[in-house]
């Protein structure tokens, strides 16, 4: 049995992580520039680099996993019986074909994908609700999955 999931952006999502990580980093951002000008420049550093971590972590989740932008970001999951194929959107094919992994979260908005391709690289893929046309269609990937967990 052969299925394949053609996925969209997140619209929904999009909007979530926004209100997340803009306010976080900007409150960061604003608590080091406070410090730096003060007395405590060493909490000023540690304050810089998490407001720089979150932006980055932000912008990658933003633009690979909701809006599907970055070159690596995958359009398409194929779930075959003993391998994975995801399209990618610079038109490159990965297959998982060894130690792959399916993880779901608690609430089930959102899954993991884990394993090696044919050439034995790891590789480390999420995928959220609204990625798929329908609840119907999420629930027939995350069923198609379950082997892998």
């Amino acid at each position: 049995m052969s299925a394949r999931y053609v996925l969209q952006q997140d619209r929904a999502g999009l909007v979530w992580d926004l209100l997340l990580y803009v306010p976080t980093v900007g409150v960061l951002g604003l608590l080091a520039v406070k410090l730096w000008y003060g007395a405590n420049q060493g909490a000023a550093y540690v304050l810089f680099f998490m407001a720089s971590f979150f932006f980055i972590a932000g912008a990658n989740r933003i633009l690979k996993t909701r809006l599907m932008l970055l070159p690596a970001a995958p359009v398409a999951l194929e779930v075959d019986a003993g391998q994975v194929r995801l399209e990618l959107r610079n038109g490159e094919y990965i297959s998982l074909v060894k130690d792959v992994r399916f993880y779901i979260d608690t609430q089930g908005k959102s899954f993991g994908l884990s394993g090696k391709d044919v050439l034995g690289r790891p590789q480390q893929h999420v995928f959220h609700r609204g990625q798929f046309p329908d609840e119907k269609v999420y629930h027939e990937a995350v069923l198609a999955l379950q082997p892998y967990k």
